[in-house]
């Protein structure tokens, strides 16, 4: 679709392996897992399962104890990741002379402000207390990050949420690079961030078994996409960033761009909650290379949905096989997850930044836990045990498919300098 084209220009996080981008995608390319077990003893039932947190981050330390105070962890982590970005763009944190009335925010979590909940919750029924903090639903609400996000930045256009389940960052930077590139936005802080060890998400996600088992000893590889012996998906914890900006706008101030981005489609299954349909993921594949411009040829990496569910893996790679062809099965394929967990909300934003790394720095990371156990189901293309580098990939592709059948697909493009 014909518009402005759309730079990117920052990039944070706040990762199971640190804040540090260049240390999160060497460590993914070295097939280092951030899958750990998880022991809690304050809880009514103690939680063991294998878990993806971000020990290493201080709220306090990152945000200052005053604004982090105001914030339920996944906004903490949200803005964390956002101020990294936007100091990795080299934009001024205060407003100068610029107008910032059309740069905005487009963030995406799946459970917000859950903790918060939880909390008050005890707090009712556990404690008998007859009230709450009256902060309790600034914490909680959906919309806190993107909210915190344009207090602190100064950024005047829209601040939307998106809840679309494990999509919902993935459909948060589309829909903000629709804003970029149809001219309503100059600038766009996109991205998403969750937690889910709240010991009622916990709980319930464990009821719909689809948890990965573990222990201290096997956590690490608790994660395996596409492999015939797969138990399921592994929950954590995270935030990602990235500024999206109008071409022309970031040549002429000078930015360092990271990549292109170029294509967004999204789809429905409109079948089942929770079982995905490969017609579905189909229709957004397409839709998001028609909205490139490009064609399965110019695809060098597709960074996978892969949660490592039993009905979920599979249909992933029908679904690209239907699109690729007799090419399929030449198209270099990973599942990051394996390494650094499903971030629910935060999944499609921290997917991003690596399908944008690795067209950047010309390096494709693995799927790990998979050599020599590939199921059957799942063949047809070609899965990346390790990582691969020298391709010069032009393009890359990545999924995020979600329960209720939301389907987003993002499109990156290489920027060679």
């Amino acid at each position: 679709m014909a518009g402005r084209r759309v730079a990117i220009t920052g990039l944070g996080l706040v990762s199971p392996y640190g804040g540090d981008l260049a240390d999160f995608f060497a460590r993914l390319c070295a097939g280092e897992s951030a899958i750990r077990h998880l022991l809690t003893d304050d809880q009514p039932r103690p939680l063991s399962i294998p878990f993806v947190a971000c020990p290493a981050f201080d709220p306090d330390i990152s945000l200052g104890r005053p604004l982090a105070s105001m914030m339920d962890r996944f906004a903490q982590l949200g803005m964390a990741a956002a101020f990294d970005a936007w100091d990795d763009a080299g934009l001024p944190r205060a407003v100068g002379d610029e107008s910032r009335d059309d740069w905005g925010v487009s963030w995406g979590t799946a459970l917000g402000g859950t903790l918060a909940y939880e909390k008050g919750y005890r707090e009712l029924w556990q404690r008998g207390r007859e009230r709450l903090s009256p902060l309790s639903v600034l914490l909680g609400m959906n919309n806190a990050a993107n909210a915190h996000i344009s207090i602190q930045l100064g950024l005047g256009g829209v601040s939307a949420s998106h809840t679309v389940a494990c999509a919902s960052s993935a459909v948060a930077i589309g829909e903000a690079f629709r804003r970029v590139r149809s001219g309503e936005a100059t600038v766009m802080v996109t991205g998403g961030s969750d937690v889910s060890q709240a010991y009622g998400v916990a709980r319930a996600w464990e009821a719909l078994r689809v948890m990965a088992p573990g222990d201290a000893e096997t956590s690490p590889a608790a994660c395996r996409p596409f492999a015939a012996d797969r138990r399921g998906l592994v929950l954590g914890e995270g935030g990602a960033a990235l500024v999206l900006e109008d071409w022309e706008h970031a040549v002429a101030r000078g930015a360092t761009i990271h990549g292109e981005i170029v294509g967004y489609g999204a789809s429905c299954d409109h079948t089942h909650l929770v079982r995905p349909e490969a017609a579905g993921q189909v229709r957004a594949l397409h839709a998001a290379l028609a909205d490139a411009g490009l064609a399965t040829d110019d695809i060098g990496y597709v960074n996978a949905h892969g949660t490592a569910t039993a009905e979920g893996d599979p249909v992933e790679i029908a679904a690209l096989k239907a699109v690729f062809g007799e090419r399929a099965a030449m198209v270099p394929v990973s599942a990051t997850k394996s390494m650094h967990g499903h971030l629910l909300g935060a999944a499609g934003a921290i997917e991003a930044i690596a399908s944008v790394l690795a067209l950047r720095d010309d390096i494709l990371p693995p799927t790990v836990n998979l050599a020599d156990n590939l199921d059957s189901a799942c063949a047809g293309v070609e899965h990346l045990t390790v990582a691969r580098r020298g391709t010069m990939p032009r393009a890359a592709l990545s999924n995020s498919f979600a329960f209720g059948g939301s389907n987003a697909v993002l499109v990156f493009r290489a920027v060679r300098q």
